[in-house]
């Protein structure tokens, strides 16, 4: 199985400890290639021909990005809308993507508690995150369950190695092995 995680964090190197750790975790896995939006794309132009491409030669795309505002950052949206066209990833013809697994990996700086119907926020991640659940099945893809890293500016190095290696067997491994 070959992986493509998609990294949407504008501050990846400079303020995200966590998402930092599981990129760089990751990284080092057999058949797995990390992608960062923003780093390929500063000016937000996205070169749709290479994304479909780089879509076309995975098997599972992981969609990794810290959870701001209840949604990922804007360059991973302005993706969506530009990578996956009509006739292309849904619609007549749009059958390329069949096949392929999606996961979304959301980091998020309120606790688990936080995220439910009696916590803060009123809603859990998955909840929240059903735009990309319902985006997978448009397209065609097998939804993964989500990967979630709360409380993610409080841990502790012991649970951010953790939380890296959990992400790494969720983003390479097969779901059989899981």
């Amino acid at each position: 199985m070959k992986t493509l995680v998609i990294v949407a964090h504008p501050g990846l190197q400079e303020g995200s400890r966590i998402n930092r750790k599981l990129t760089e975790t990751v990284r080092h896995r057999d058949g797995v290639t990390v992608h960062d939006l923003y780093q390929q794309y500063p000016d937000g132009q996205i070169d749709v021909g290479a994304e479909q491409q780089l879509l076309l030669e995975h098997d599972r795309i992981v969609f990794q990005f810290p959870f701001w505002w209840y949604r990922s950052p804007p360059l991973l949206k302005h993706w969506f809308d530009e990578v996956l066209t009509f006739g292309w990833a849904y619609g007549p013809g749009g059958d390329k993507l069949h096949g392929q697994e999606w996961g979304i990996a959301v980091t998020t700086g309120g606790t688990e508690e936080a995220y439910g119907s009696e916590g803060y926020n009123r809603y859990s991640v998955e909840e929240l995150t059903r735009p990309f659940e319902v985006t997978a099945s448009l397209v065609g893809v097998k939804y993964l369950p989500v990967f979630a890293v709360h409380n993610a500016m409080q841990l502790t190095d012991e649970e951010l190695q953790r939380h890296a290696e959990d992400f790494a067997i969720y983003a390479a491994d097969t779901v059989e092995s899981r």
